[in-house]
C-alpha cells in the first residue's frame, strides 16, 4: 500500500459511487442496509447551525479525503470537523505515524495534502453530500442539509495570516467565486439531466427536489472553525488566534486545549491509577503549556467578547497528549496519545471548566468517546462529539453507527448547557471504570503465526484458528 494520497477526480468519484451502489448495494463497502437513519425527528444545535446527529468523525485521518467524509455521513456522522490545515502544506511525514494497538500514539500533524487539494476535497464532499441527501433521504431534514462542516486551522497566527491560508479560510467561507465552484455545479447539474441516471435512483430517492438541486447547493461550507494550536503554544498567541477568528473572519470559534490543564501531578495520579503507568511524561512539557488560571482568564474575555459579535465560542477538548516515545514504534522523541487512556483525563478537563463556568462553556468534545461512553458523557449536555481513534479499530467507521444507537436512547437531546453535577459524578467515574482500565483489553496480539502474502493479508482469526482451514466467513454470508 503506497503512502502518497491522490485525490479522487469530482466526476469519477461520482461514477464510483453510483456504479458500486448499482452493483453491489454498497457505497465504499458500507451495504445500504447499513446506511444510517436516525430513528426520531431530533437534532441538536451548534452555534446556529442544526446537526441530525450530536456526532461526527474529529480532524485527523478520516476527514482529509472526500471518500472518507462520505463513509462517515453514510454511518451516521453529521458533525464534520474537517482535517486540520496549516501553512506549511508540504511537511514529509515519516512512516508509520499512528500506533493504534490499543490507547492509540500518533506522530502525525496536519493534512498529508497542500491547502488546495484539501480544499478541493472538502468541496468534493460538499456537492456529492448534497447529492446523497436527496438520493438517500437518511433522515427528517427535507428543506436543509442534516449535517455541519467544522473547518480546523493551526497553529499560529502568522502563518494563518499569510497569503495561501487565507485564501483557503476565505474559500471554505464563500467558494461563489471560485472556478472549482462553478465546475463542480456544472458536473453536478449535468448528472442531474441525465434521464437514465435519473431513472436509476433507488425509489426512495426524492426526485422531485433534484432539478435545481445544482443551483442550491450553498457556496458558504463553513460558519464556525476549531482552532488547533501546538503543545506549548504561549497563551497570549492562543487569544490572538481566537480573536483574530472573531473579529476578523466573524467565525463562530472552539479552542482546542490540552490536557495538560490538570496539571503534572494530577495527569500522572490518574494514567498511573488505570494502569497506564507505562505512559511516560515530561515534566518540562508542562511548564511550557497553558495553566489553567490563564485559560480561565482567556475564556472569559473570549466568551464576552463572542457575546458582543453574536458569535458563538467555546472549548474544544482536548488534544491529544504529549508523551515520550519509548515504544519505538513511531519516529521521533516524542509521541502524542489518544484513545481510551485520554478519556478520564479529557473528562475531568471538561468537570474542571465546566465548574468553573457554571456549565454555561459550550464543550465540543474529543477524547477516548466510544460506545461505551458515549451516552453518559453526551447526557452531561455535552455536544458535539467527534472521535477518530475508536475509528480505526475493527468496525471502523460502522462504529459511528453503533453509537448512534447508544444516543437514540440518551435523554440529553434538549439540554442547552452542561449538567455539572452529572459530569463530575461522570469524571470521578472515568478514573475507575472498566474501560480505562489497562486490564480491560487483553494482552494477547493477534497473530495468524504465518507470514503475510503481499495482498490480500486480512484474514479471518476463525479461519487460521481451524484444523482444515474452513471458509467460515463465507457461511455467515
Amino acid at each position: 500500500m503506497g503512502d502518497i494520497m491522490r485525490p479522487v477526480p469530482f466526476e469519477e468519484l461520482l461514477t464510483r459511487i453510483f456504479d458500486e451502489y448499482q452493483s453491489q448495494r454498497t457505497i465504499f463497502g458500507i451495504p445500504e442496509q447499513q446506511f444510517y437513519t436516525p430513528q426520531a425527528q431530533r437534532s441538536i444545535g451548534v452555534f446556529g447551525e442544526s446537526c441530525a446527529t450530536p456526532l461526527g468523525p474529529a480532524a485527523g485521518p478520516h476527514t482529509q479525503l472526500a471518500q472518507n467524509i462520505i463513509t462517515a455521513w453514510l454511518t451516521g456522522g453529521r458533525f464534520i470537523e474537517l482535517k486540520t490545515v496549516q501553512i506549511l502544506d508540504r511537511l514529509e511525514l515519516e512512516k508509520p505515524c499512528i500506533d493504534a494497538e490499543d490507547e492509540c500514539f500518533n506522530t502525525e500533524w496536519s493534512t498529508e495534502f497542500t491547502l488546495k487539494k484539501a480544499w478541493d476535497e472538502y468541496l468534493k464532499a460538499w456537492f456529492t453530500l448534497h447529492l446523497l441527501e436527496q438520493v438517500f433521504p437518511l433522515g427528517t431534514h427535507k428543506e436543509s442539509k442534516s449535517f455541519i462542516f467544522n473547518m480546523s486551522v493551526g497553529y499560529n497566527l502568522d502563518g494563518i495570516k499569510q497569503p495561501p491560508m487565507q485564501e483557503f479560510i476565505d474559500n471554505m467561507m464563500d467558494a461563489s467565486a471560485h472556478p472549482k465552484f462553478a465546475q463542480y455545479r456544472d458536473t453536478l447539474n449535468r448528472w442531474l439531466q441525465n434521464r437514465t441516471f435519473i431513472d436509476s435512483l433507488p425509489t426512495c430517492a426524492r426526485k422531485d427536489g433534484l432539478d435545481n438541486l445544482a443551483q442550491r447547493v450553498p457556496a458558504r461550507l463553513v460558519q464556525g472553525v476549531t482552532l488547533s494550536t501546538m503543545h506549548g503554544c504561549p497563551p497570549d498567541e492562543i487569544e490572538a488566534i481566537c480573536r483574530y477568528m472573531l473579529t476578523e473572519k466573524n467565525l463562530n470559534t472552539f479552542v482546542k486545549l490540552n490536557p495538560t490543564l490538570l496539571g503534572y501531578p494530577r495527569v500522572r495520579q490518574i494514567l498511573d491509577a488505570c494502569g497506564f503507568g507505562y505512559i511516560g511524561l515530561s515534566e518540562a512539557s508542562f511548564d511550557h503549556d497553558l495553566k489553567i488560571d490563564r485559560a480561565l482568564e482567556m475564556l472569559t474575555r473570549l466568551m464576552a467578547l463572542a457575546k458582543a459579535r453574536s458569535l458563538g465560542f467555546g472549548v474544544k477538548l482536548t488534544n491529544t497528549l504529549g508523551t515520550v516515545n519509548n515504544k519505538g514504534a513511531l519516529p521521533g522523541d516524542e509521541m502524542y496519545m489518544s484513545g481510551r487512556a485520554l478519556f478520564p483525563l479529557s473528562i475531568n478537563v471538561a468537570a474542571l471548566l465546566s465548574r468553573a463556568f457554571d456549565g454555561k462553556l459550550p464543550i465540543s468534545y474529543s477524547g477516548g468517546a466510544s460506545q461505551l461512553n458515549i451516552r453518559e458523557i453526551f447526557d452531561t449536555g455535552i455536544r458535539p462529539i467527534t472521535m477518530a481513534t475508536d475509528l480505526l479499530k475493527p468496525g471502523g467507521y460502522l462504529r459511528l453507527s453503533e453509537c448512534m444507537r447508544e444516543l437514540e436512547k440518551a435523554d440529553g437531546w434538549n439540554m442547552t448547557h452542561i449538567d455539572v453535577e452529572r459530569l463530575n459524578a461522570l469524571a470521578e467515574k472515568a478514573v475507575s471504570m472498566d474501560y480505562t482500565q489497562k486490564q480491560w483489553k487483553p494482552e494477547e496480539r493477534i497473530d495468524t503465526g504465518e507470514p503475510l502474502p503481499l495482498l490480500d493479508c486480512y484474514v479471518a482469526p476463525c479461519v487460521t484458528a481451524c484444523a482444515i482451514k474452513q471458509d467460515i466467513p463465507e457461511y455467515i454470508r
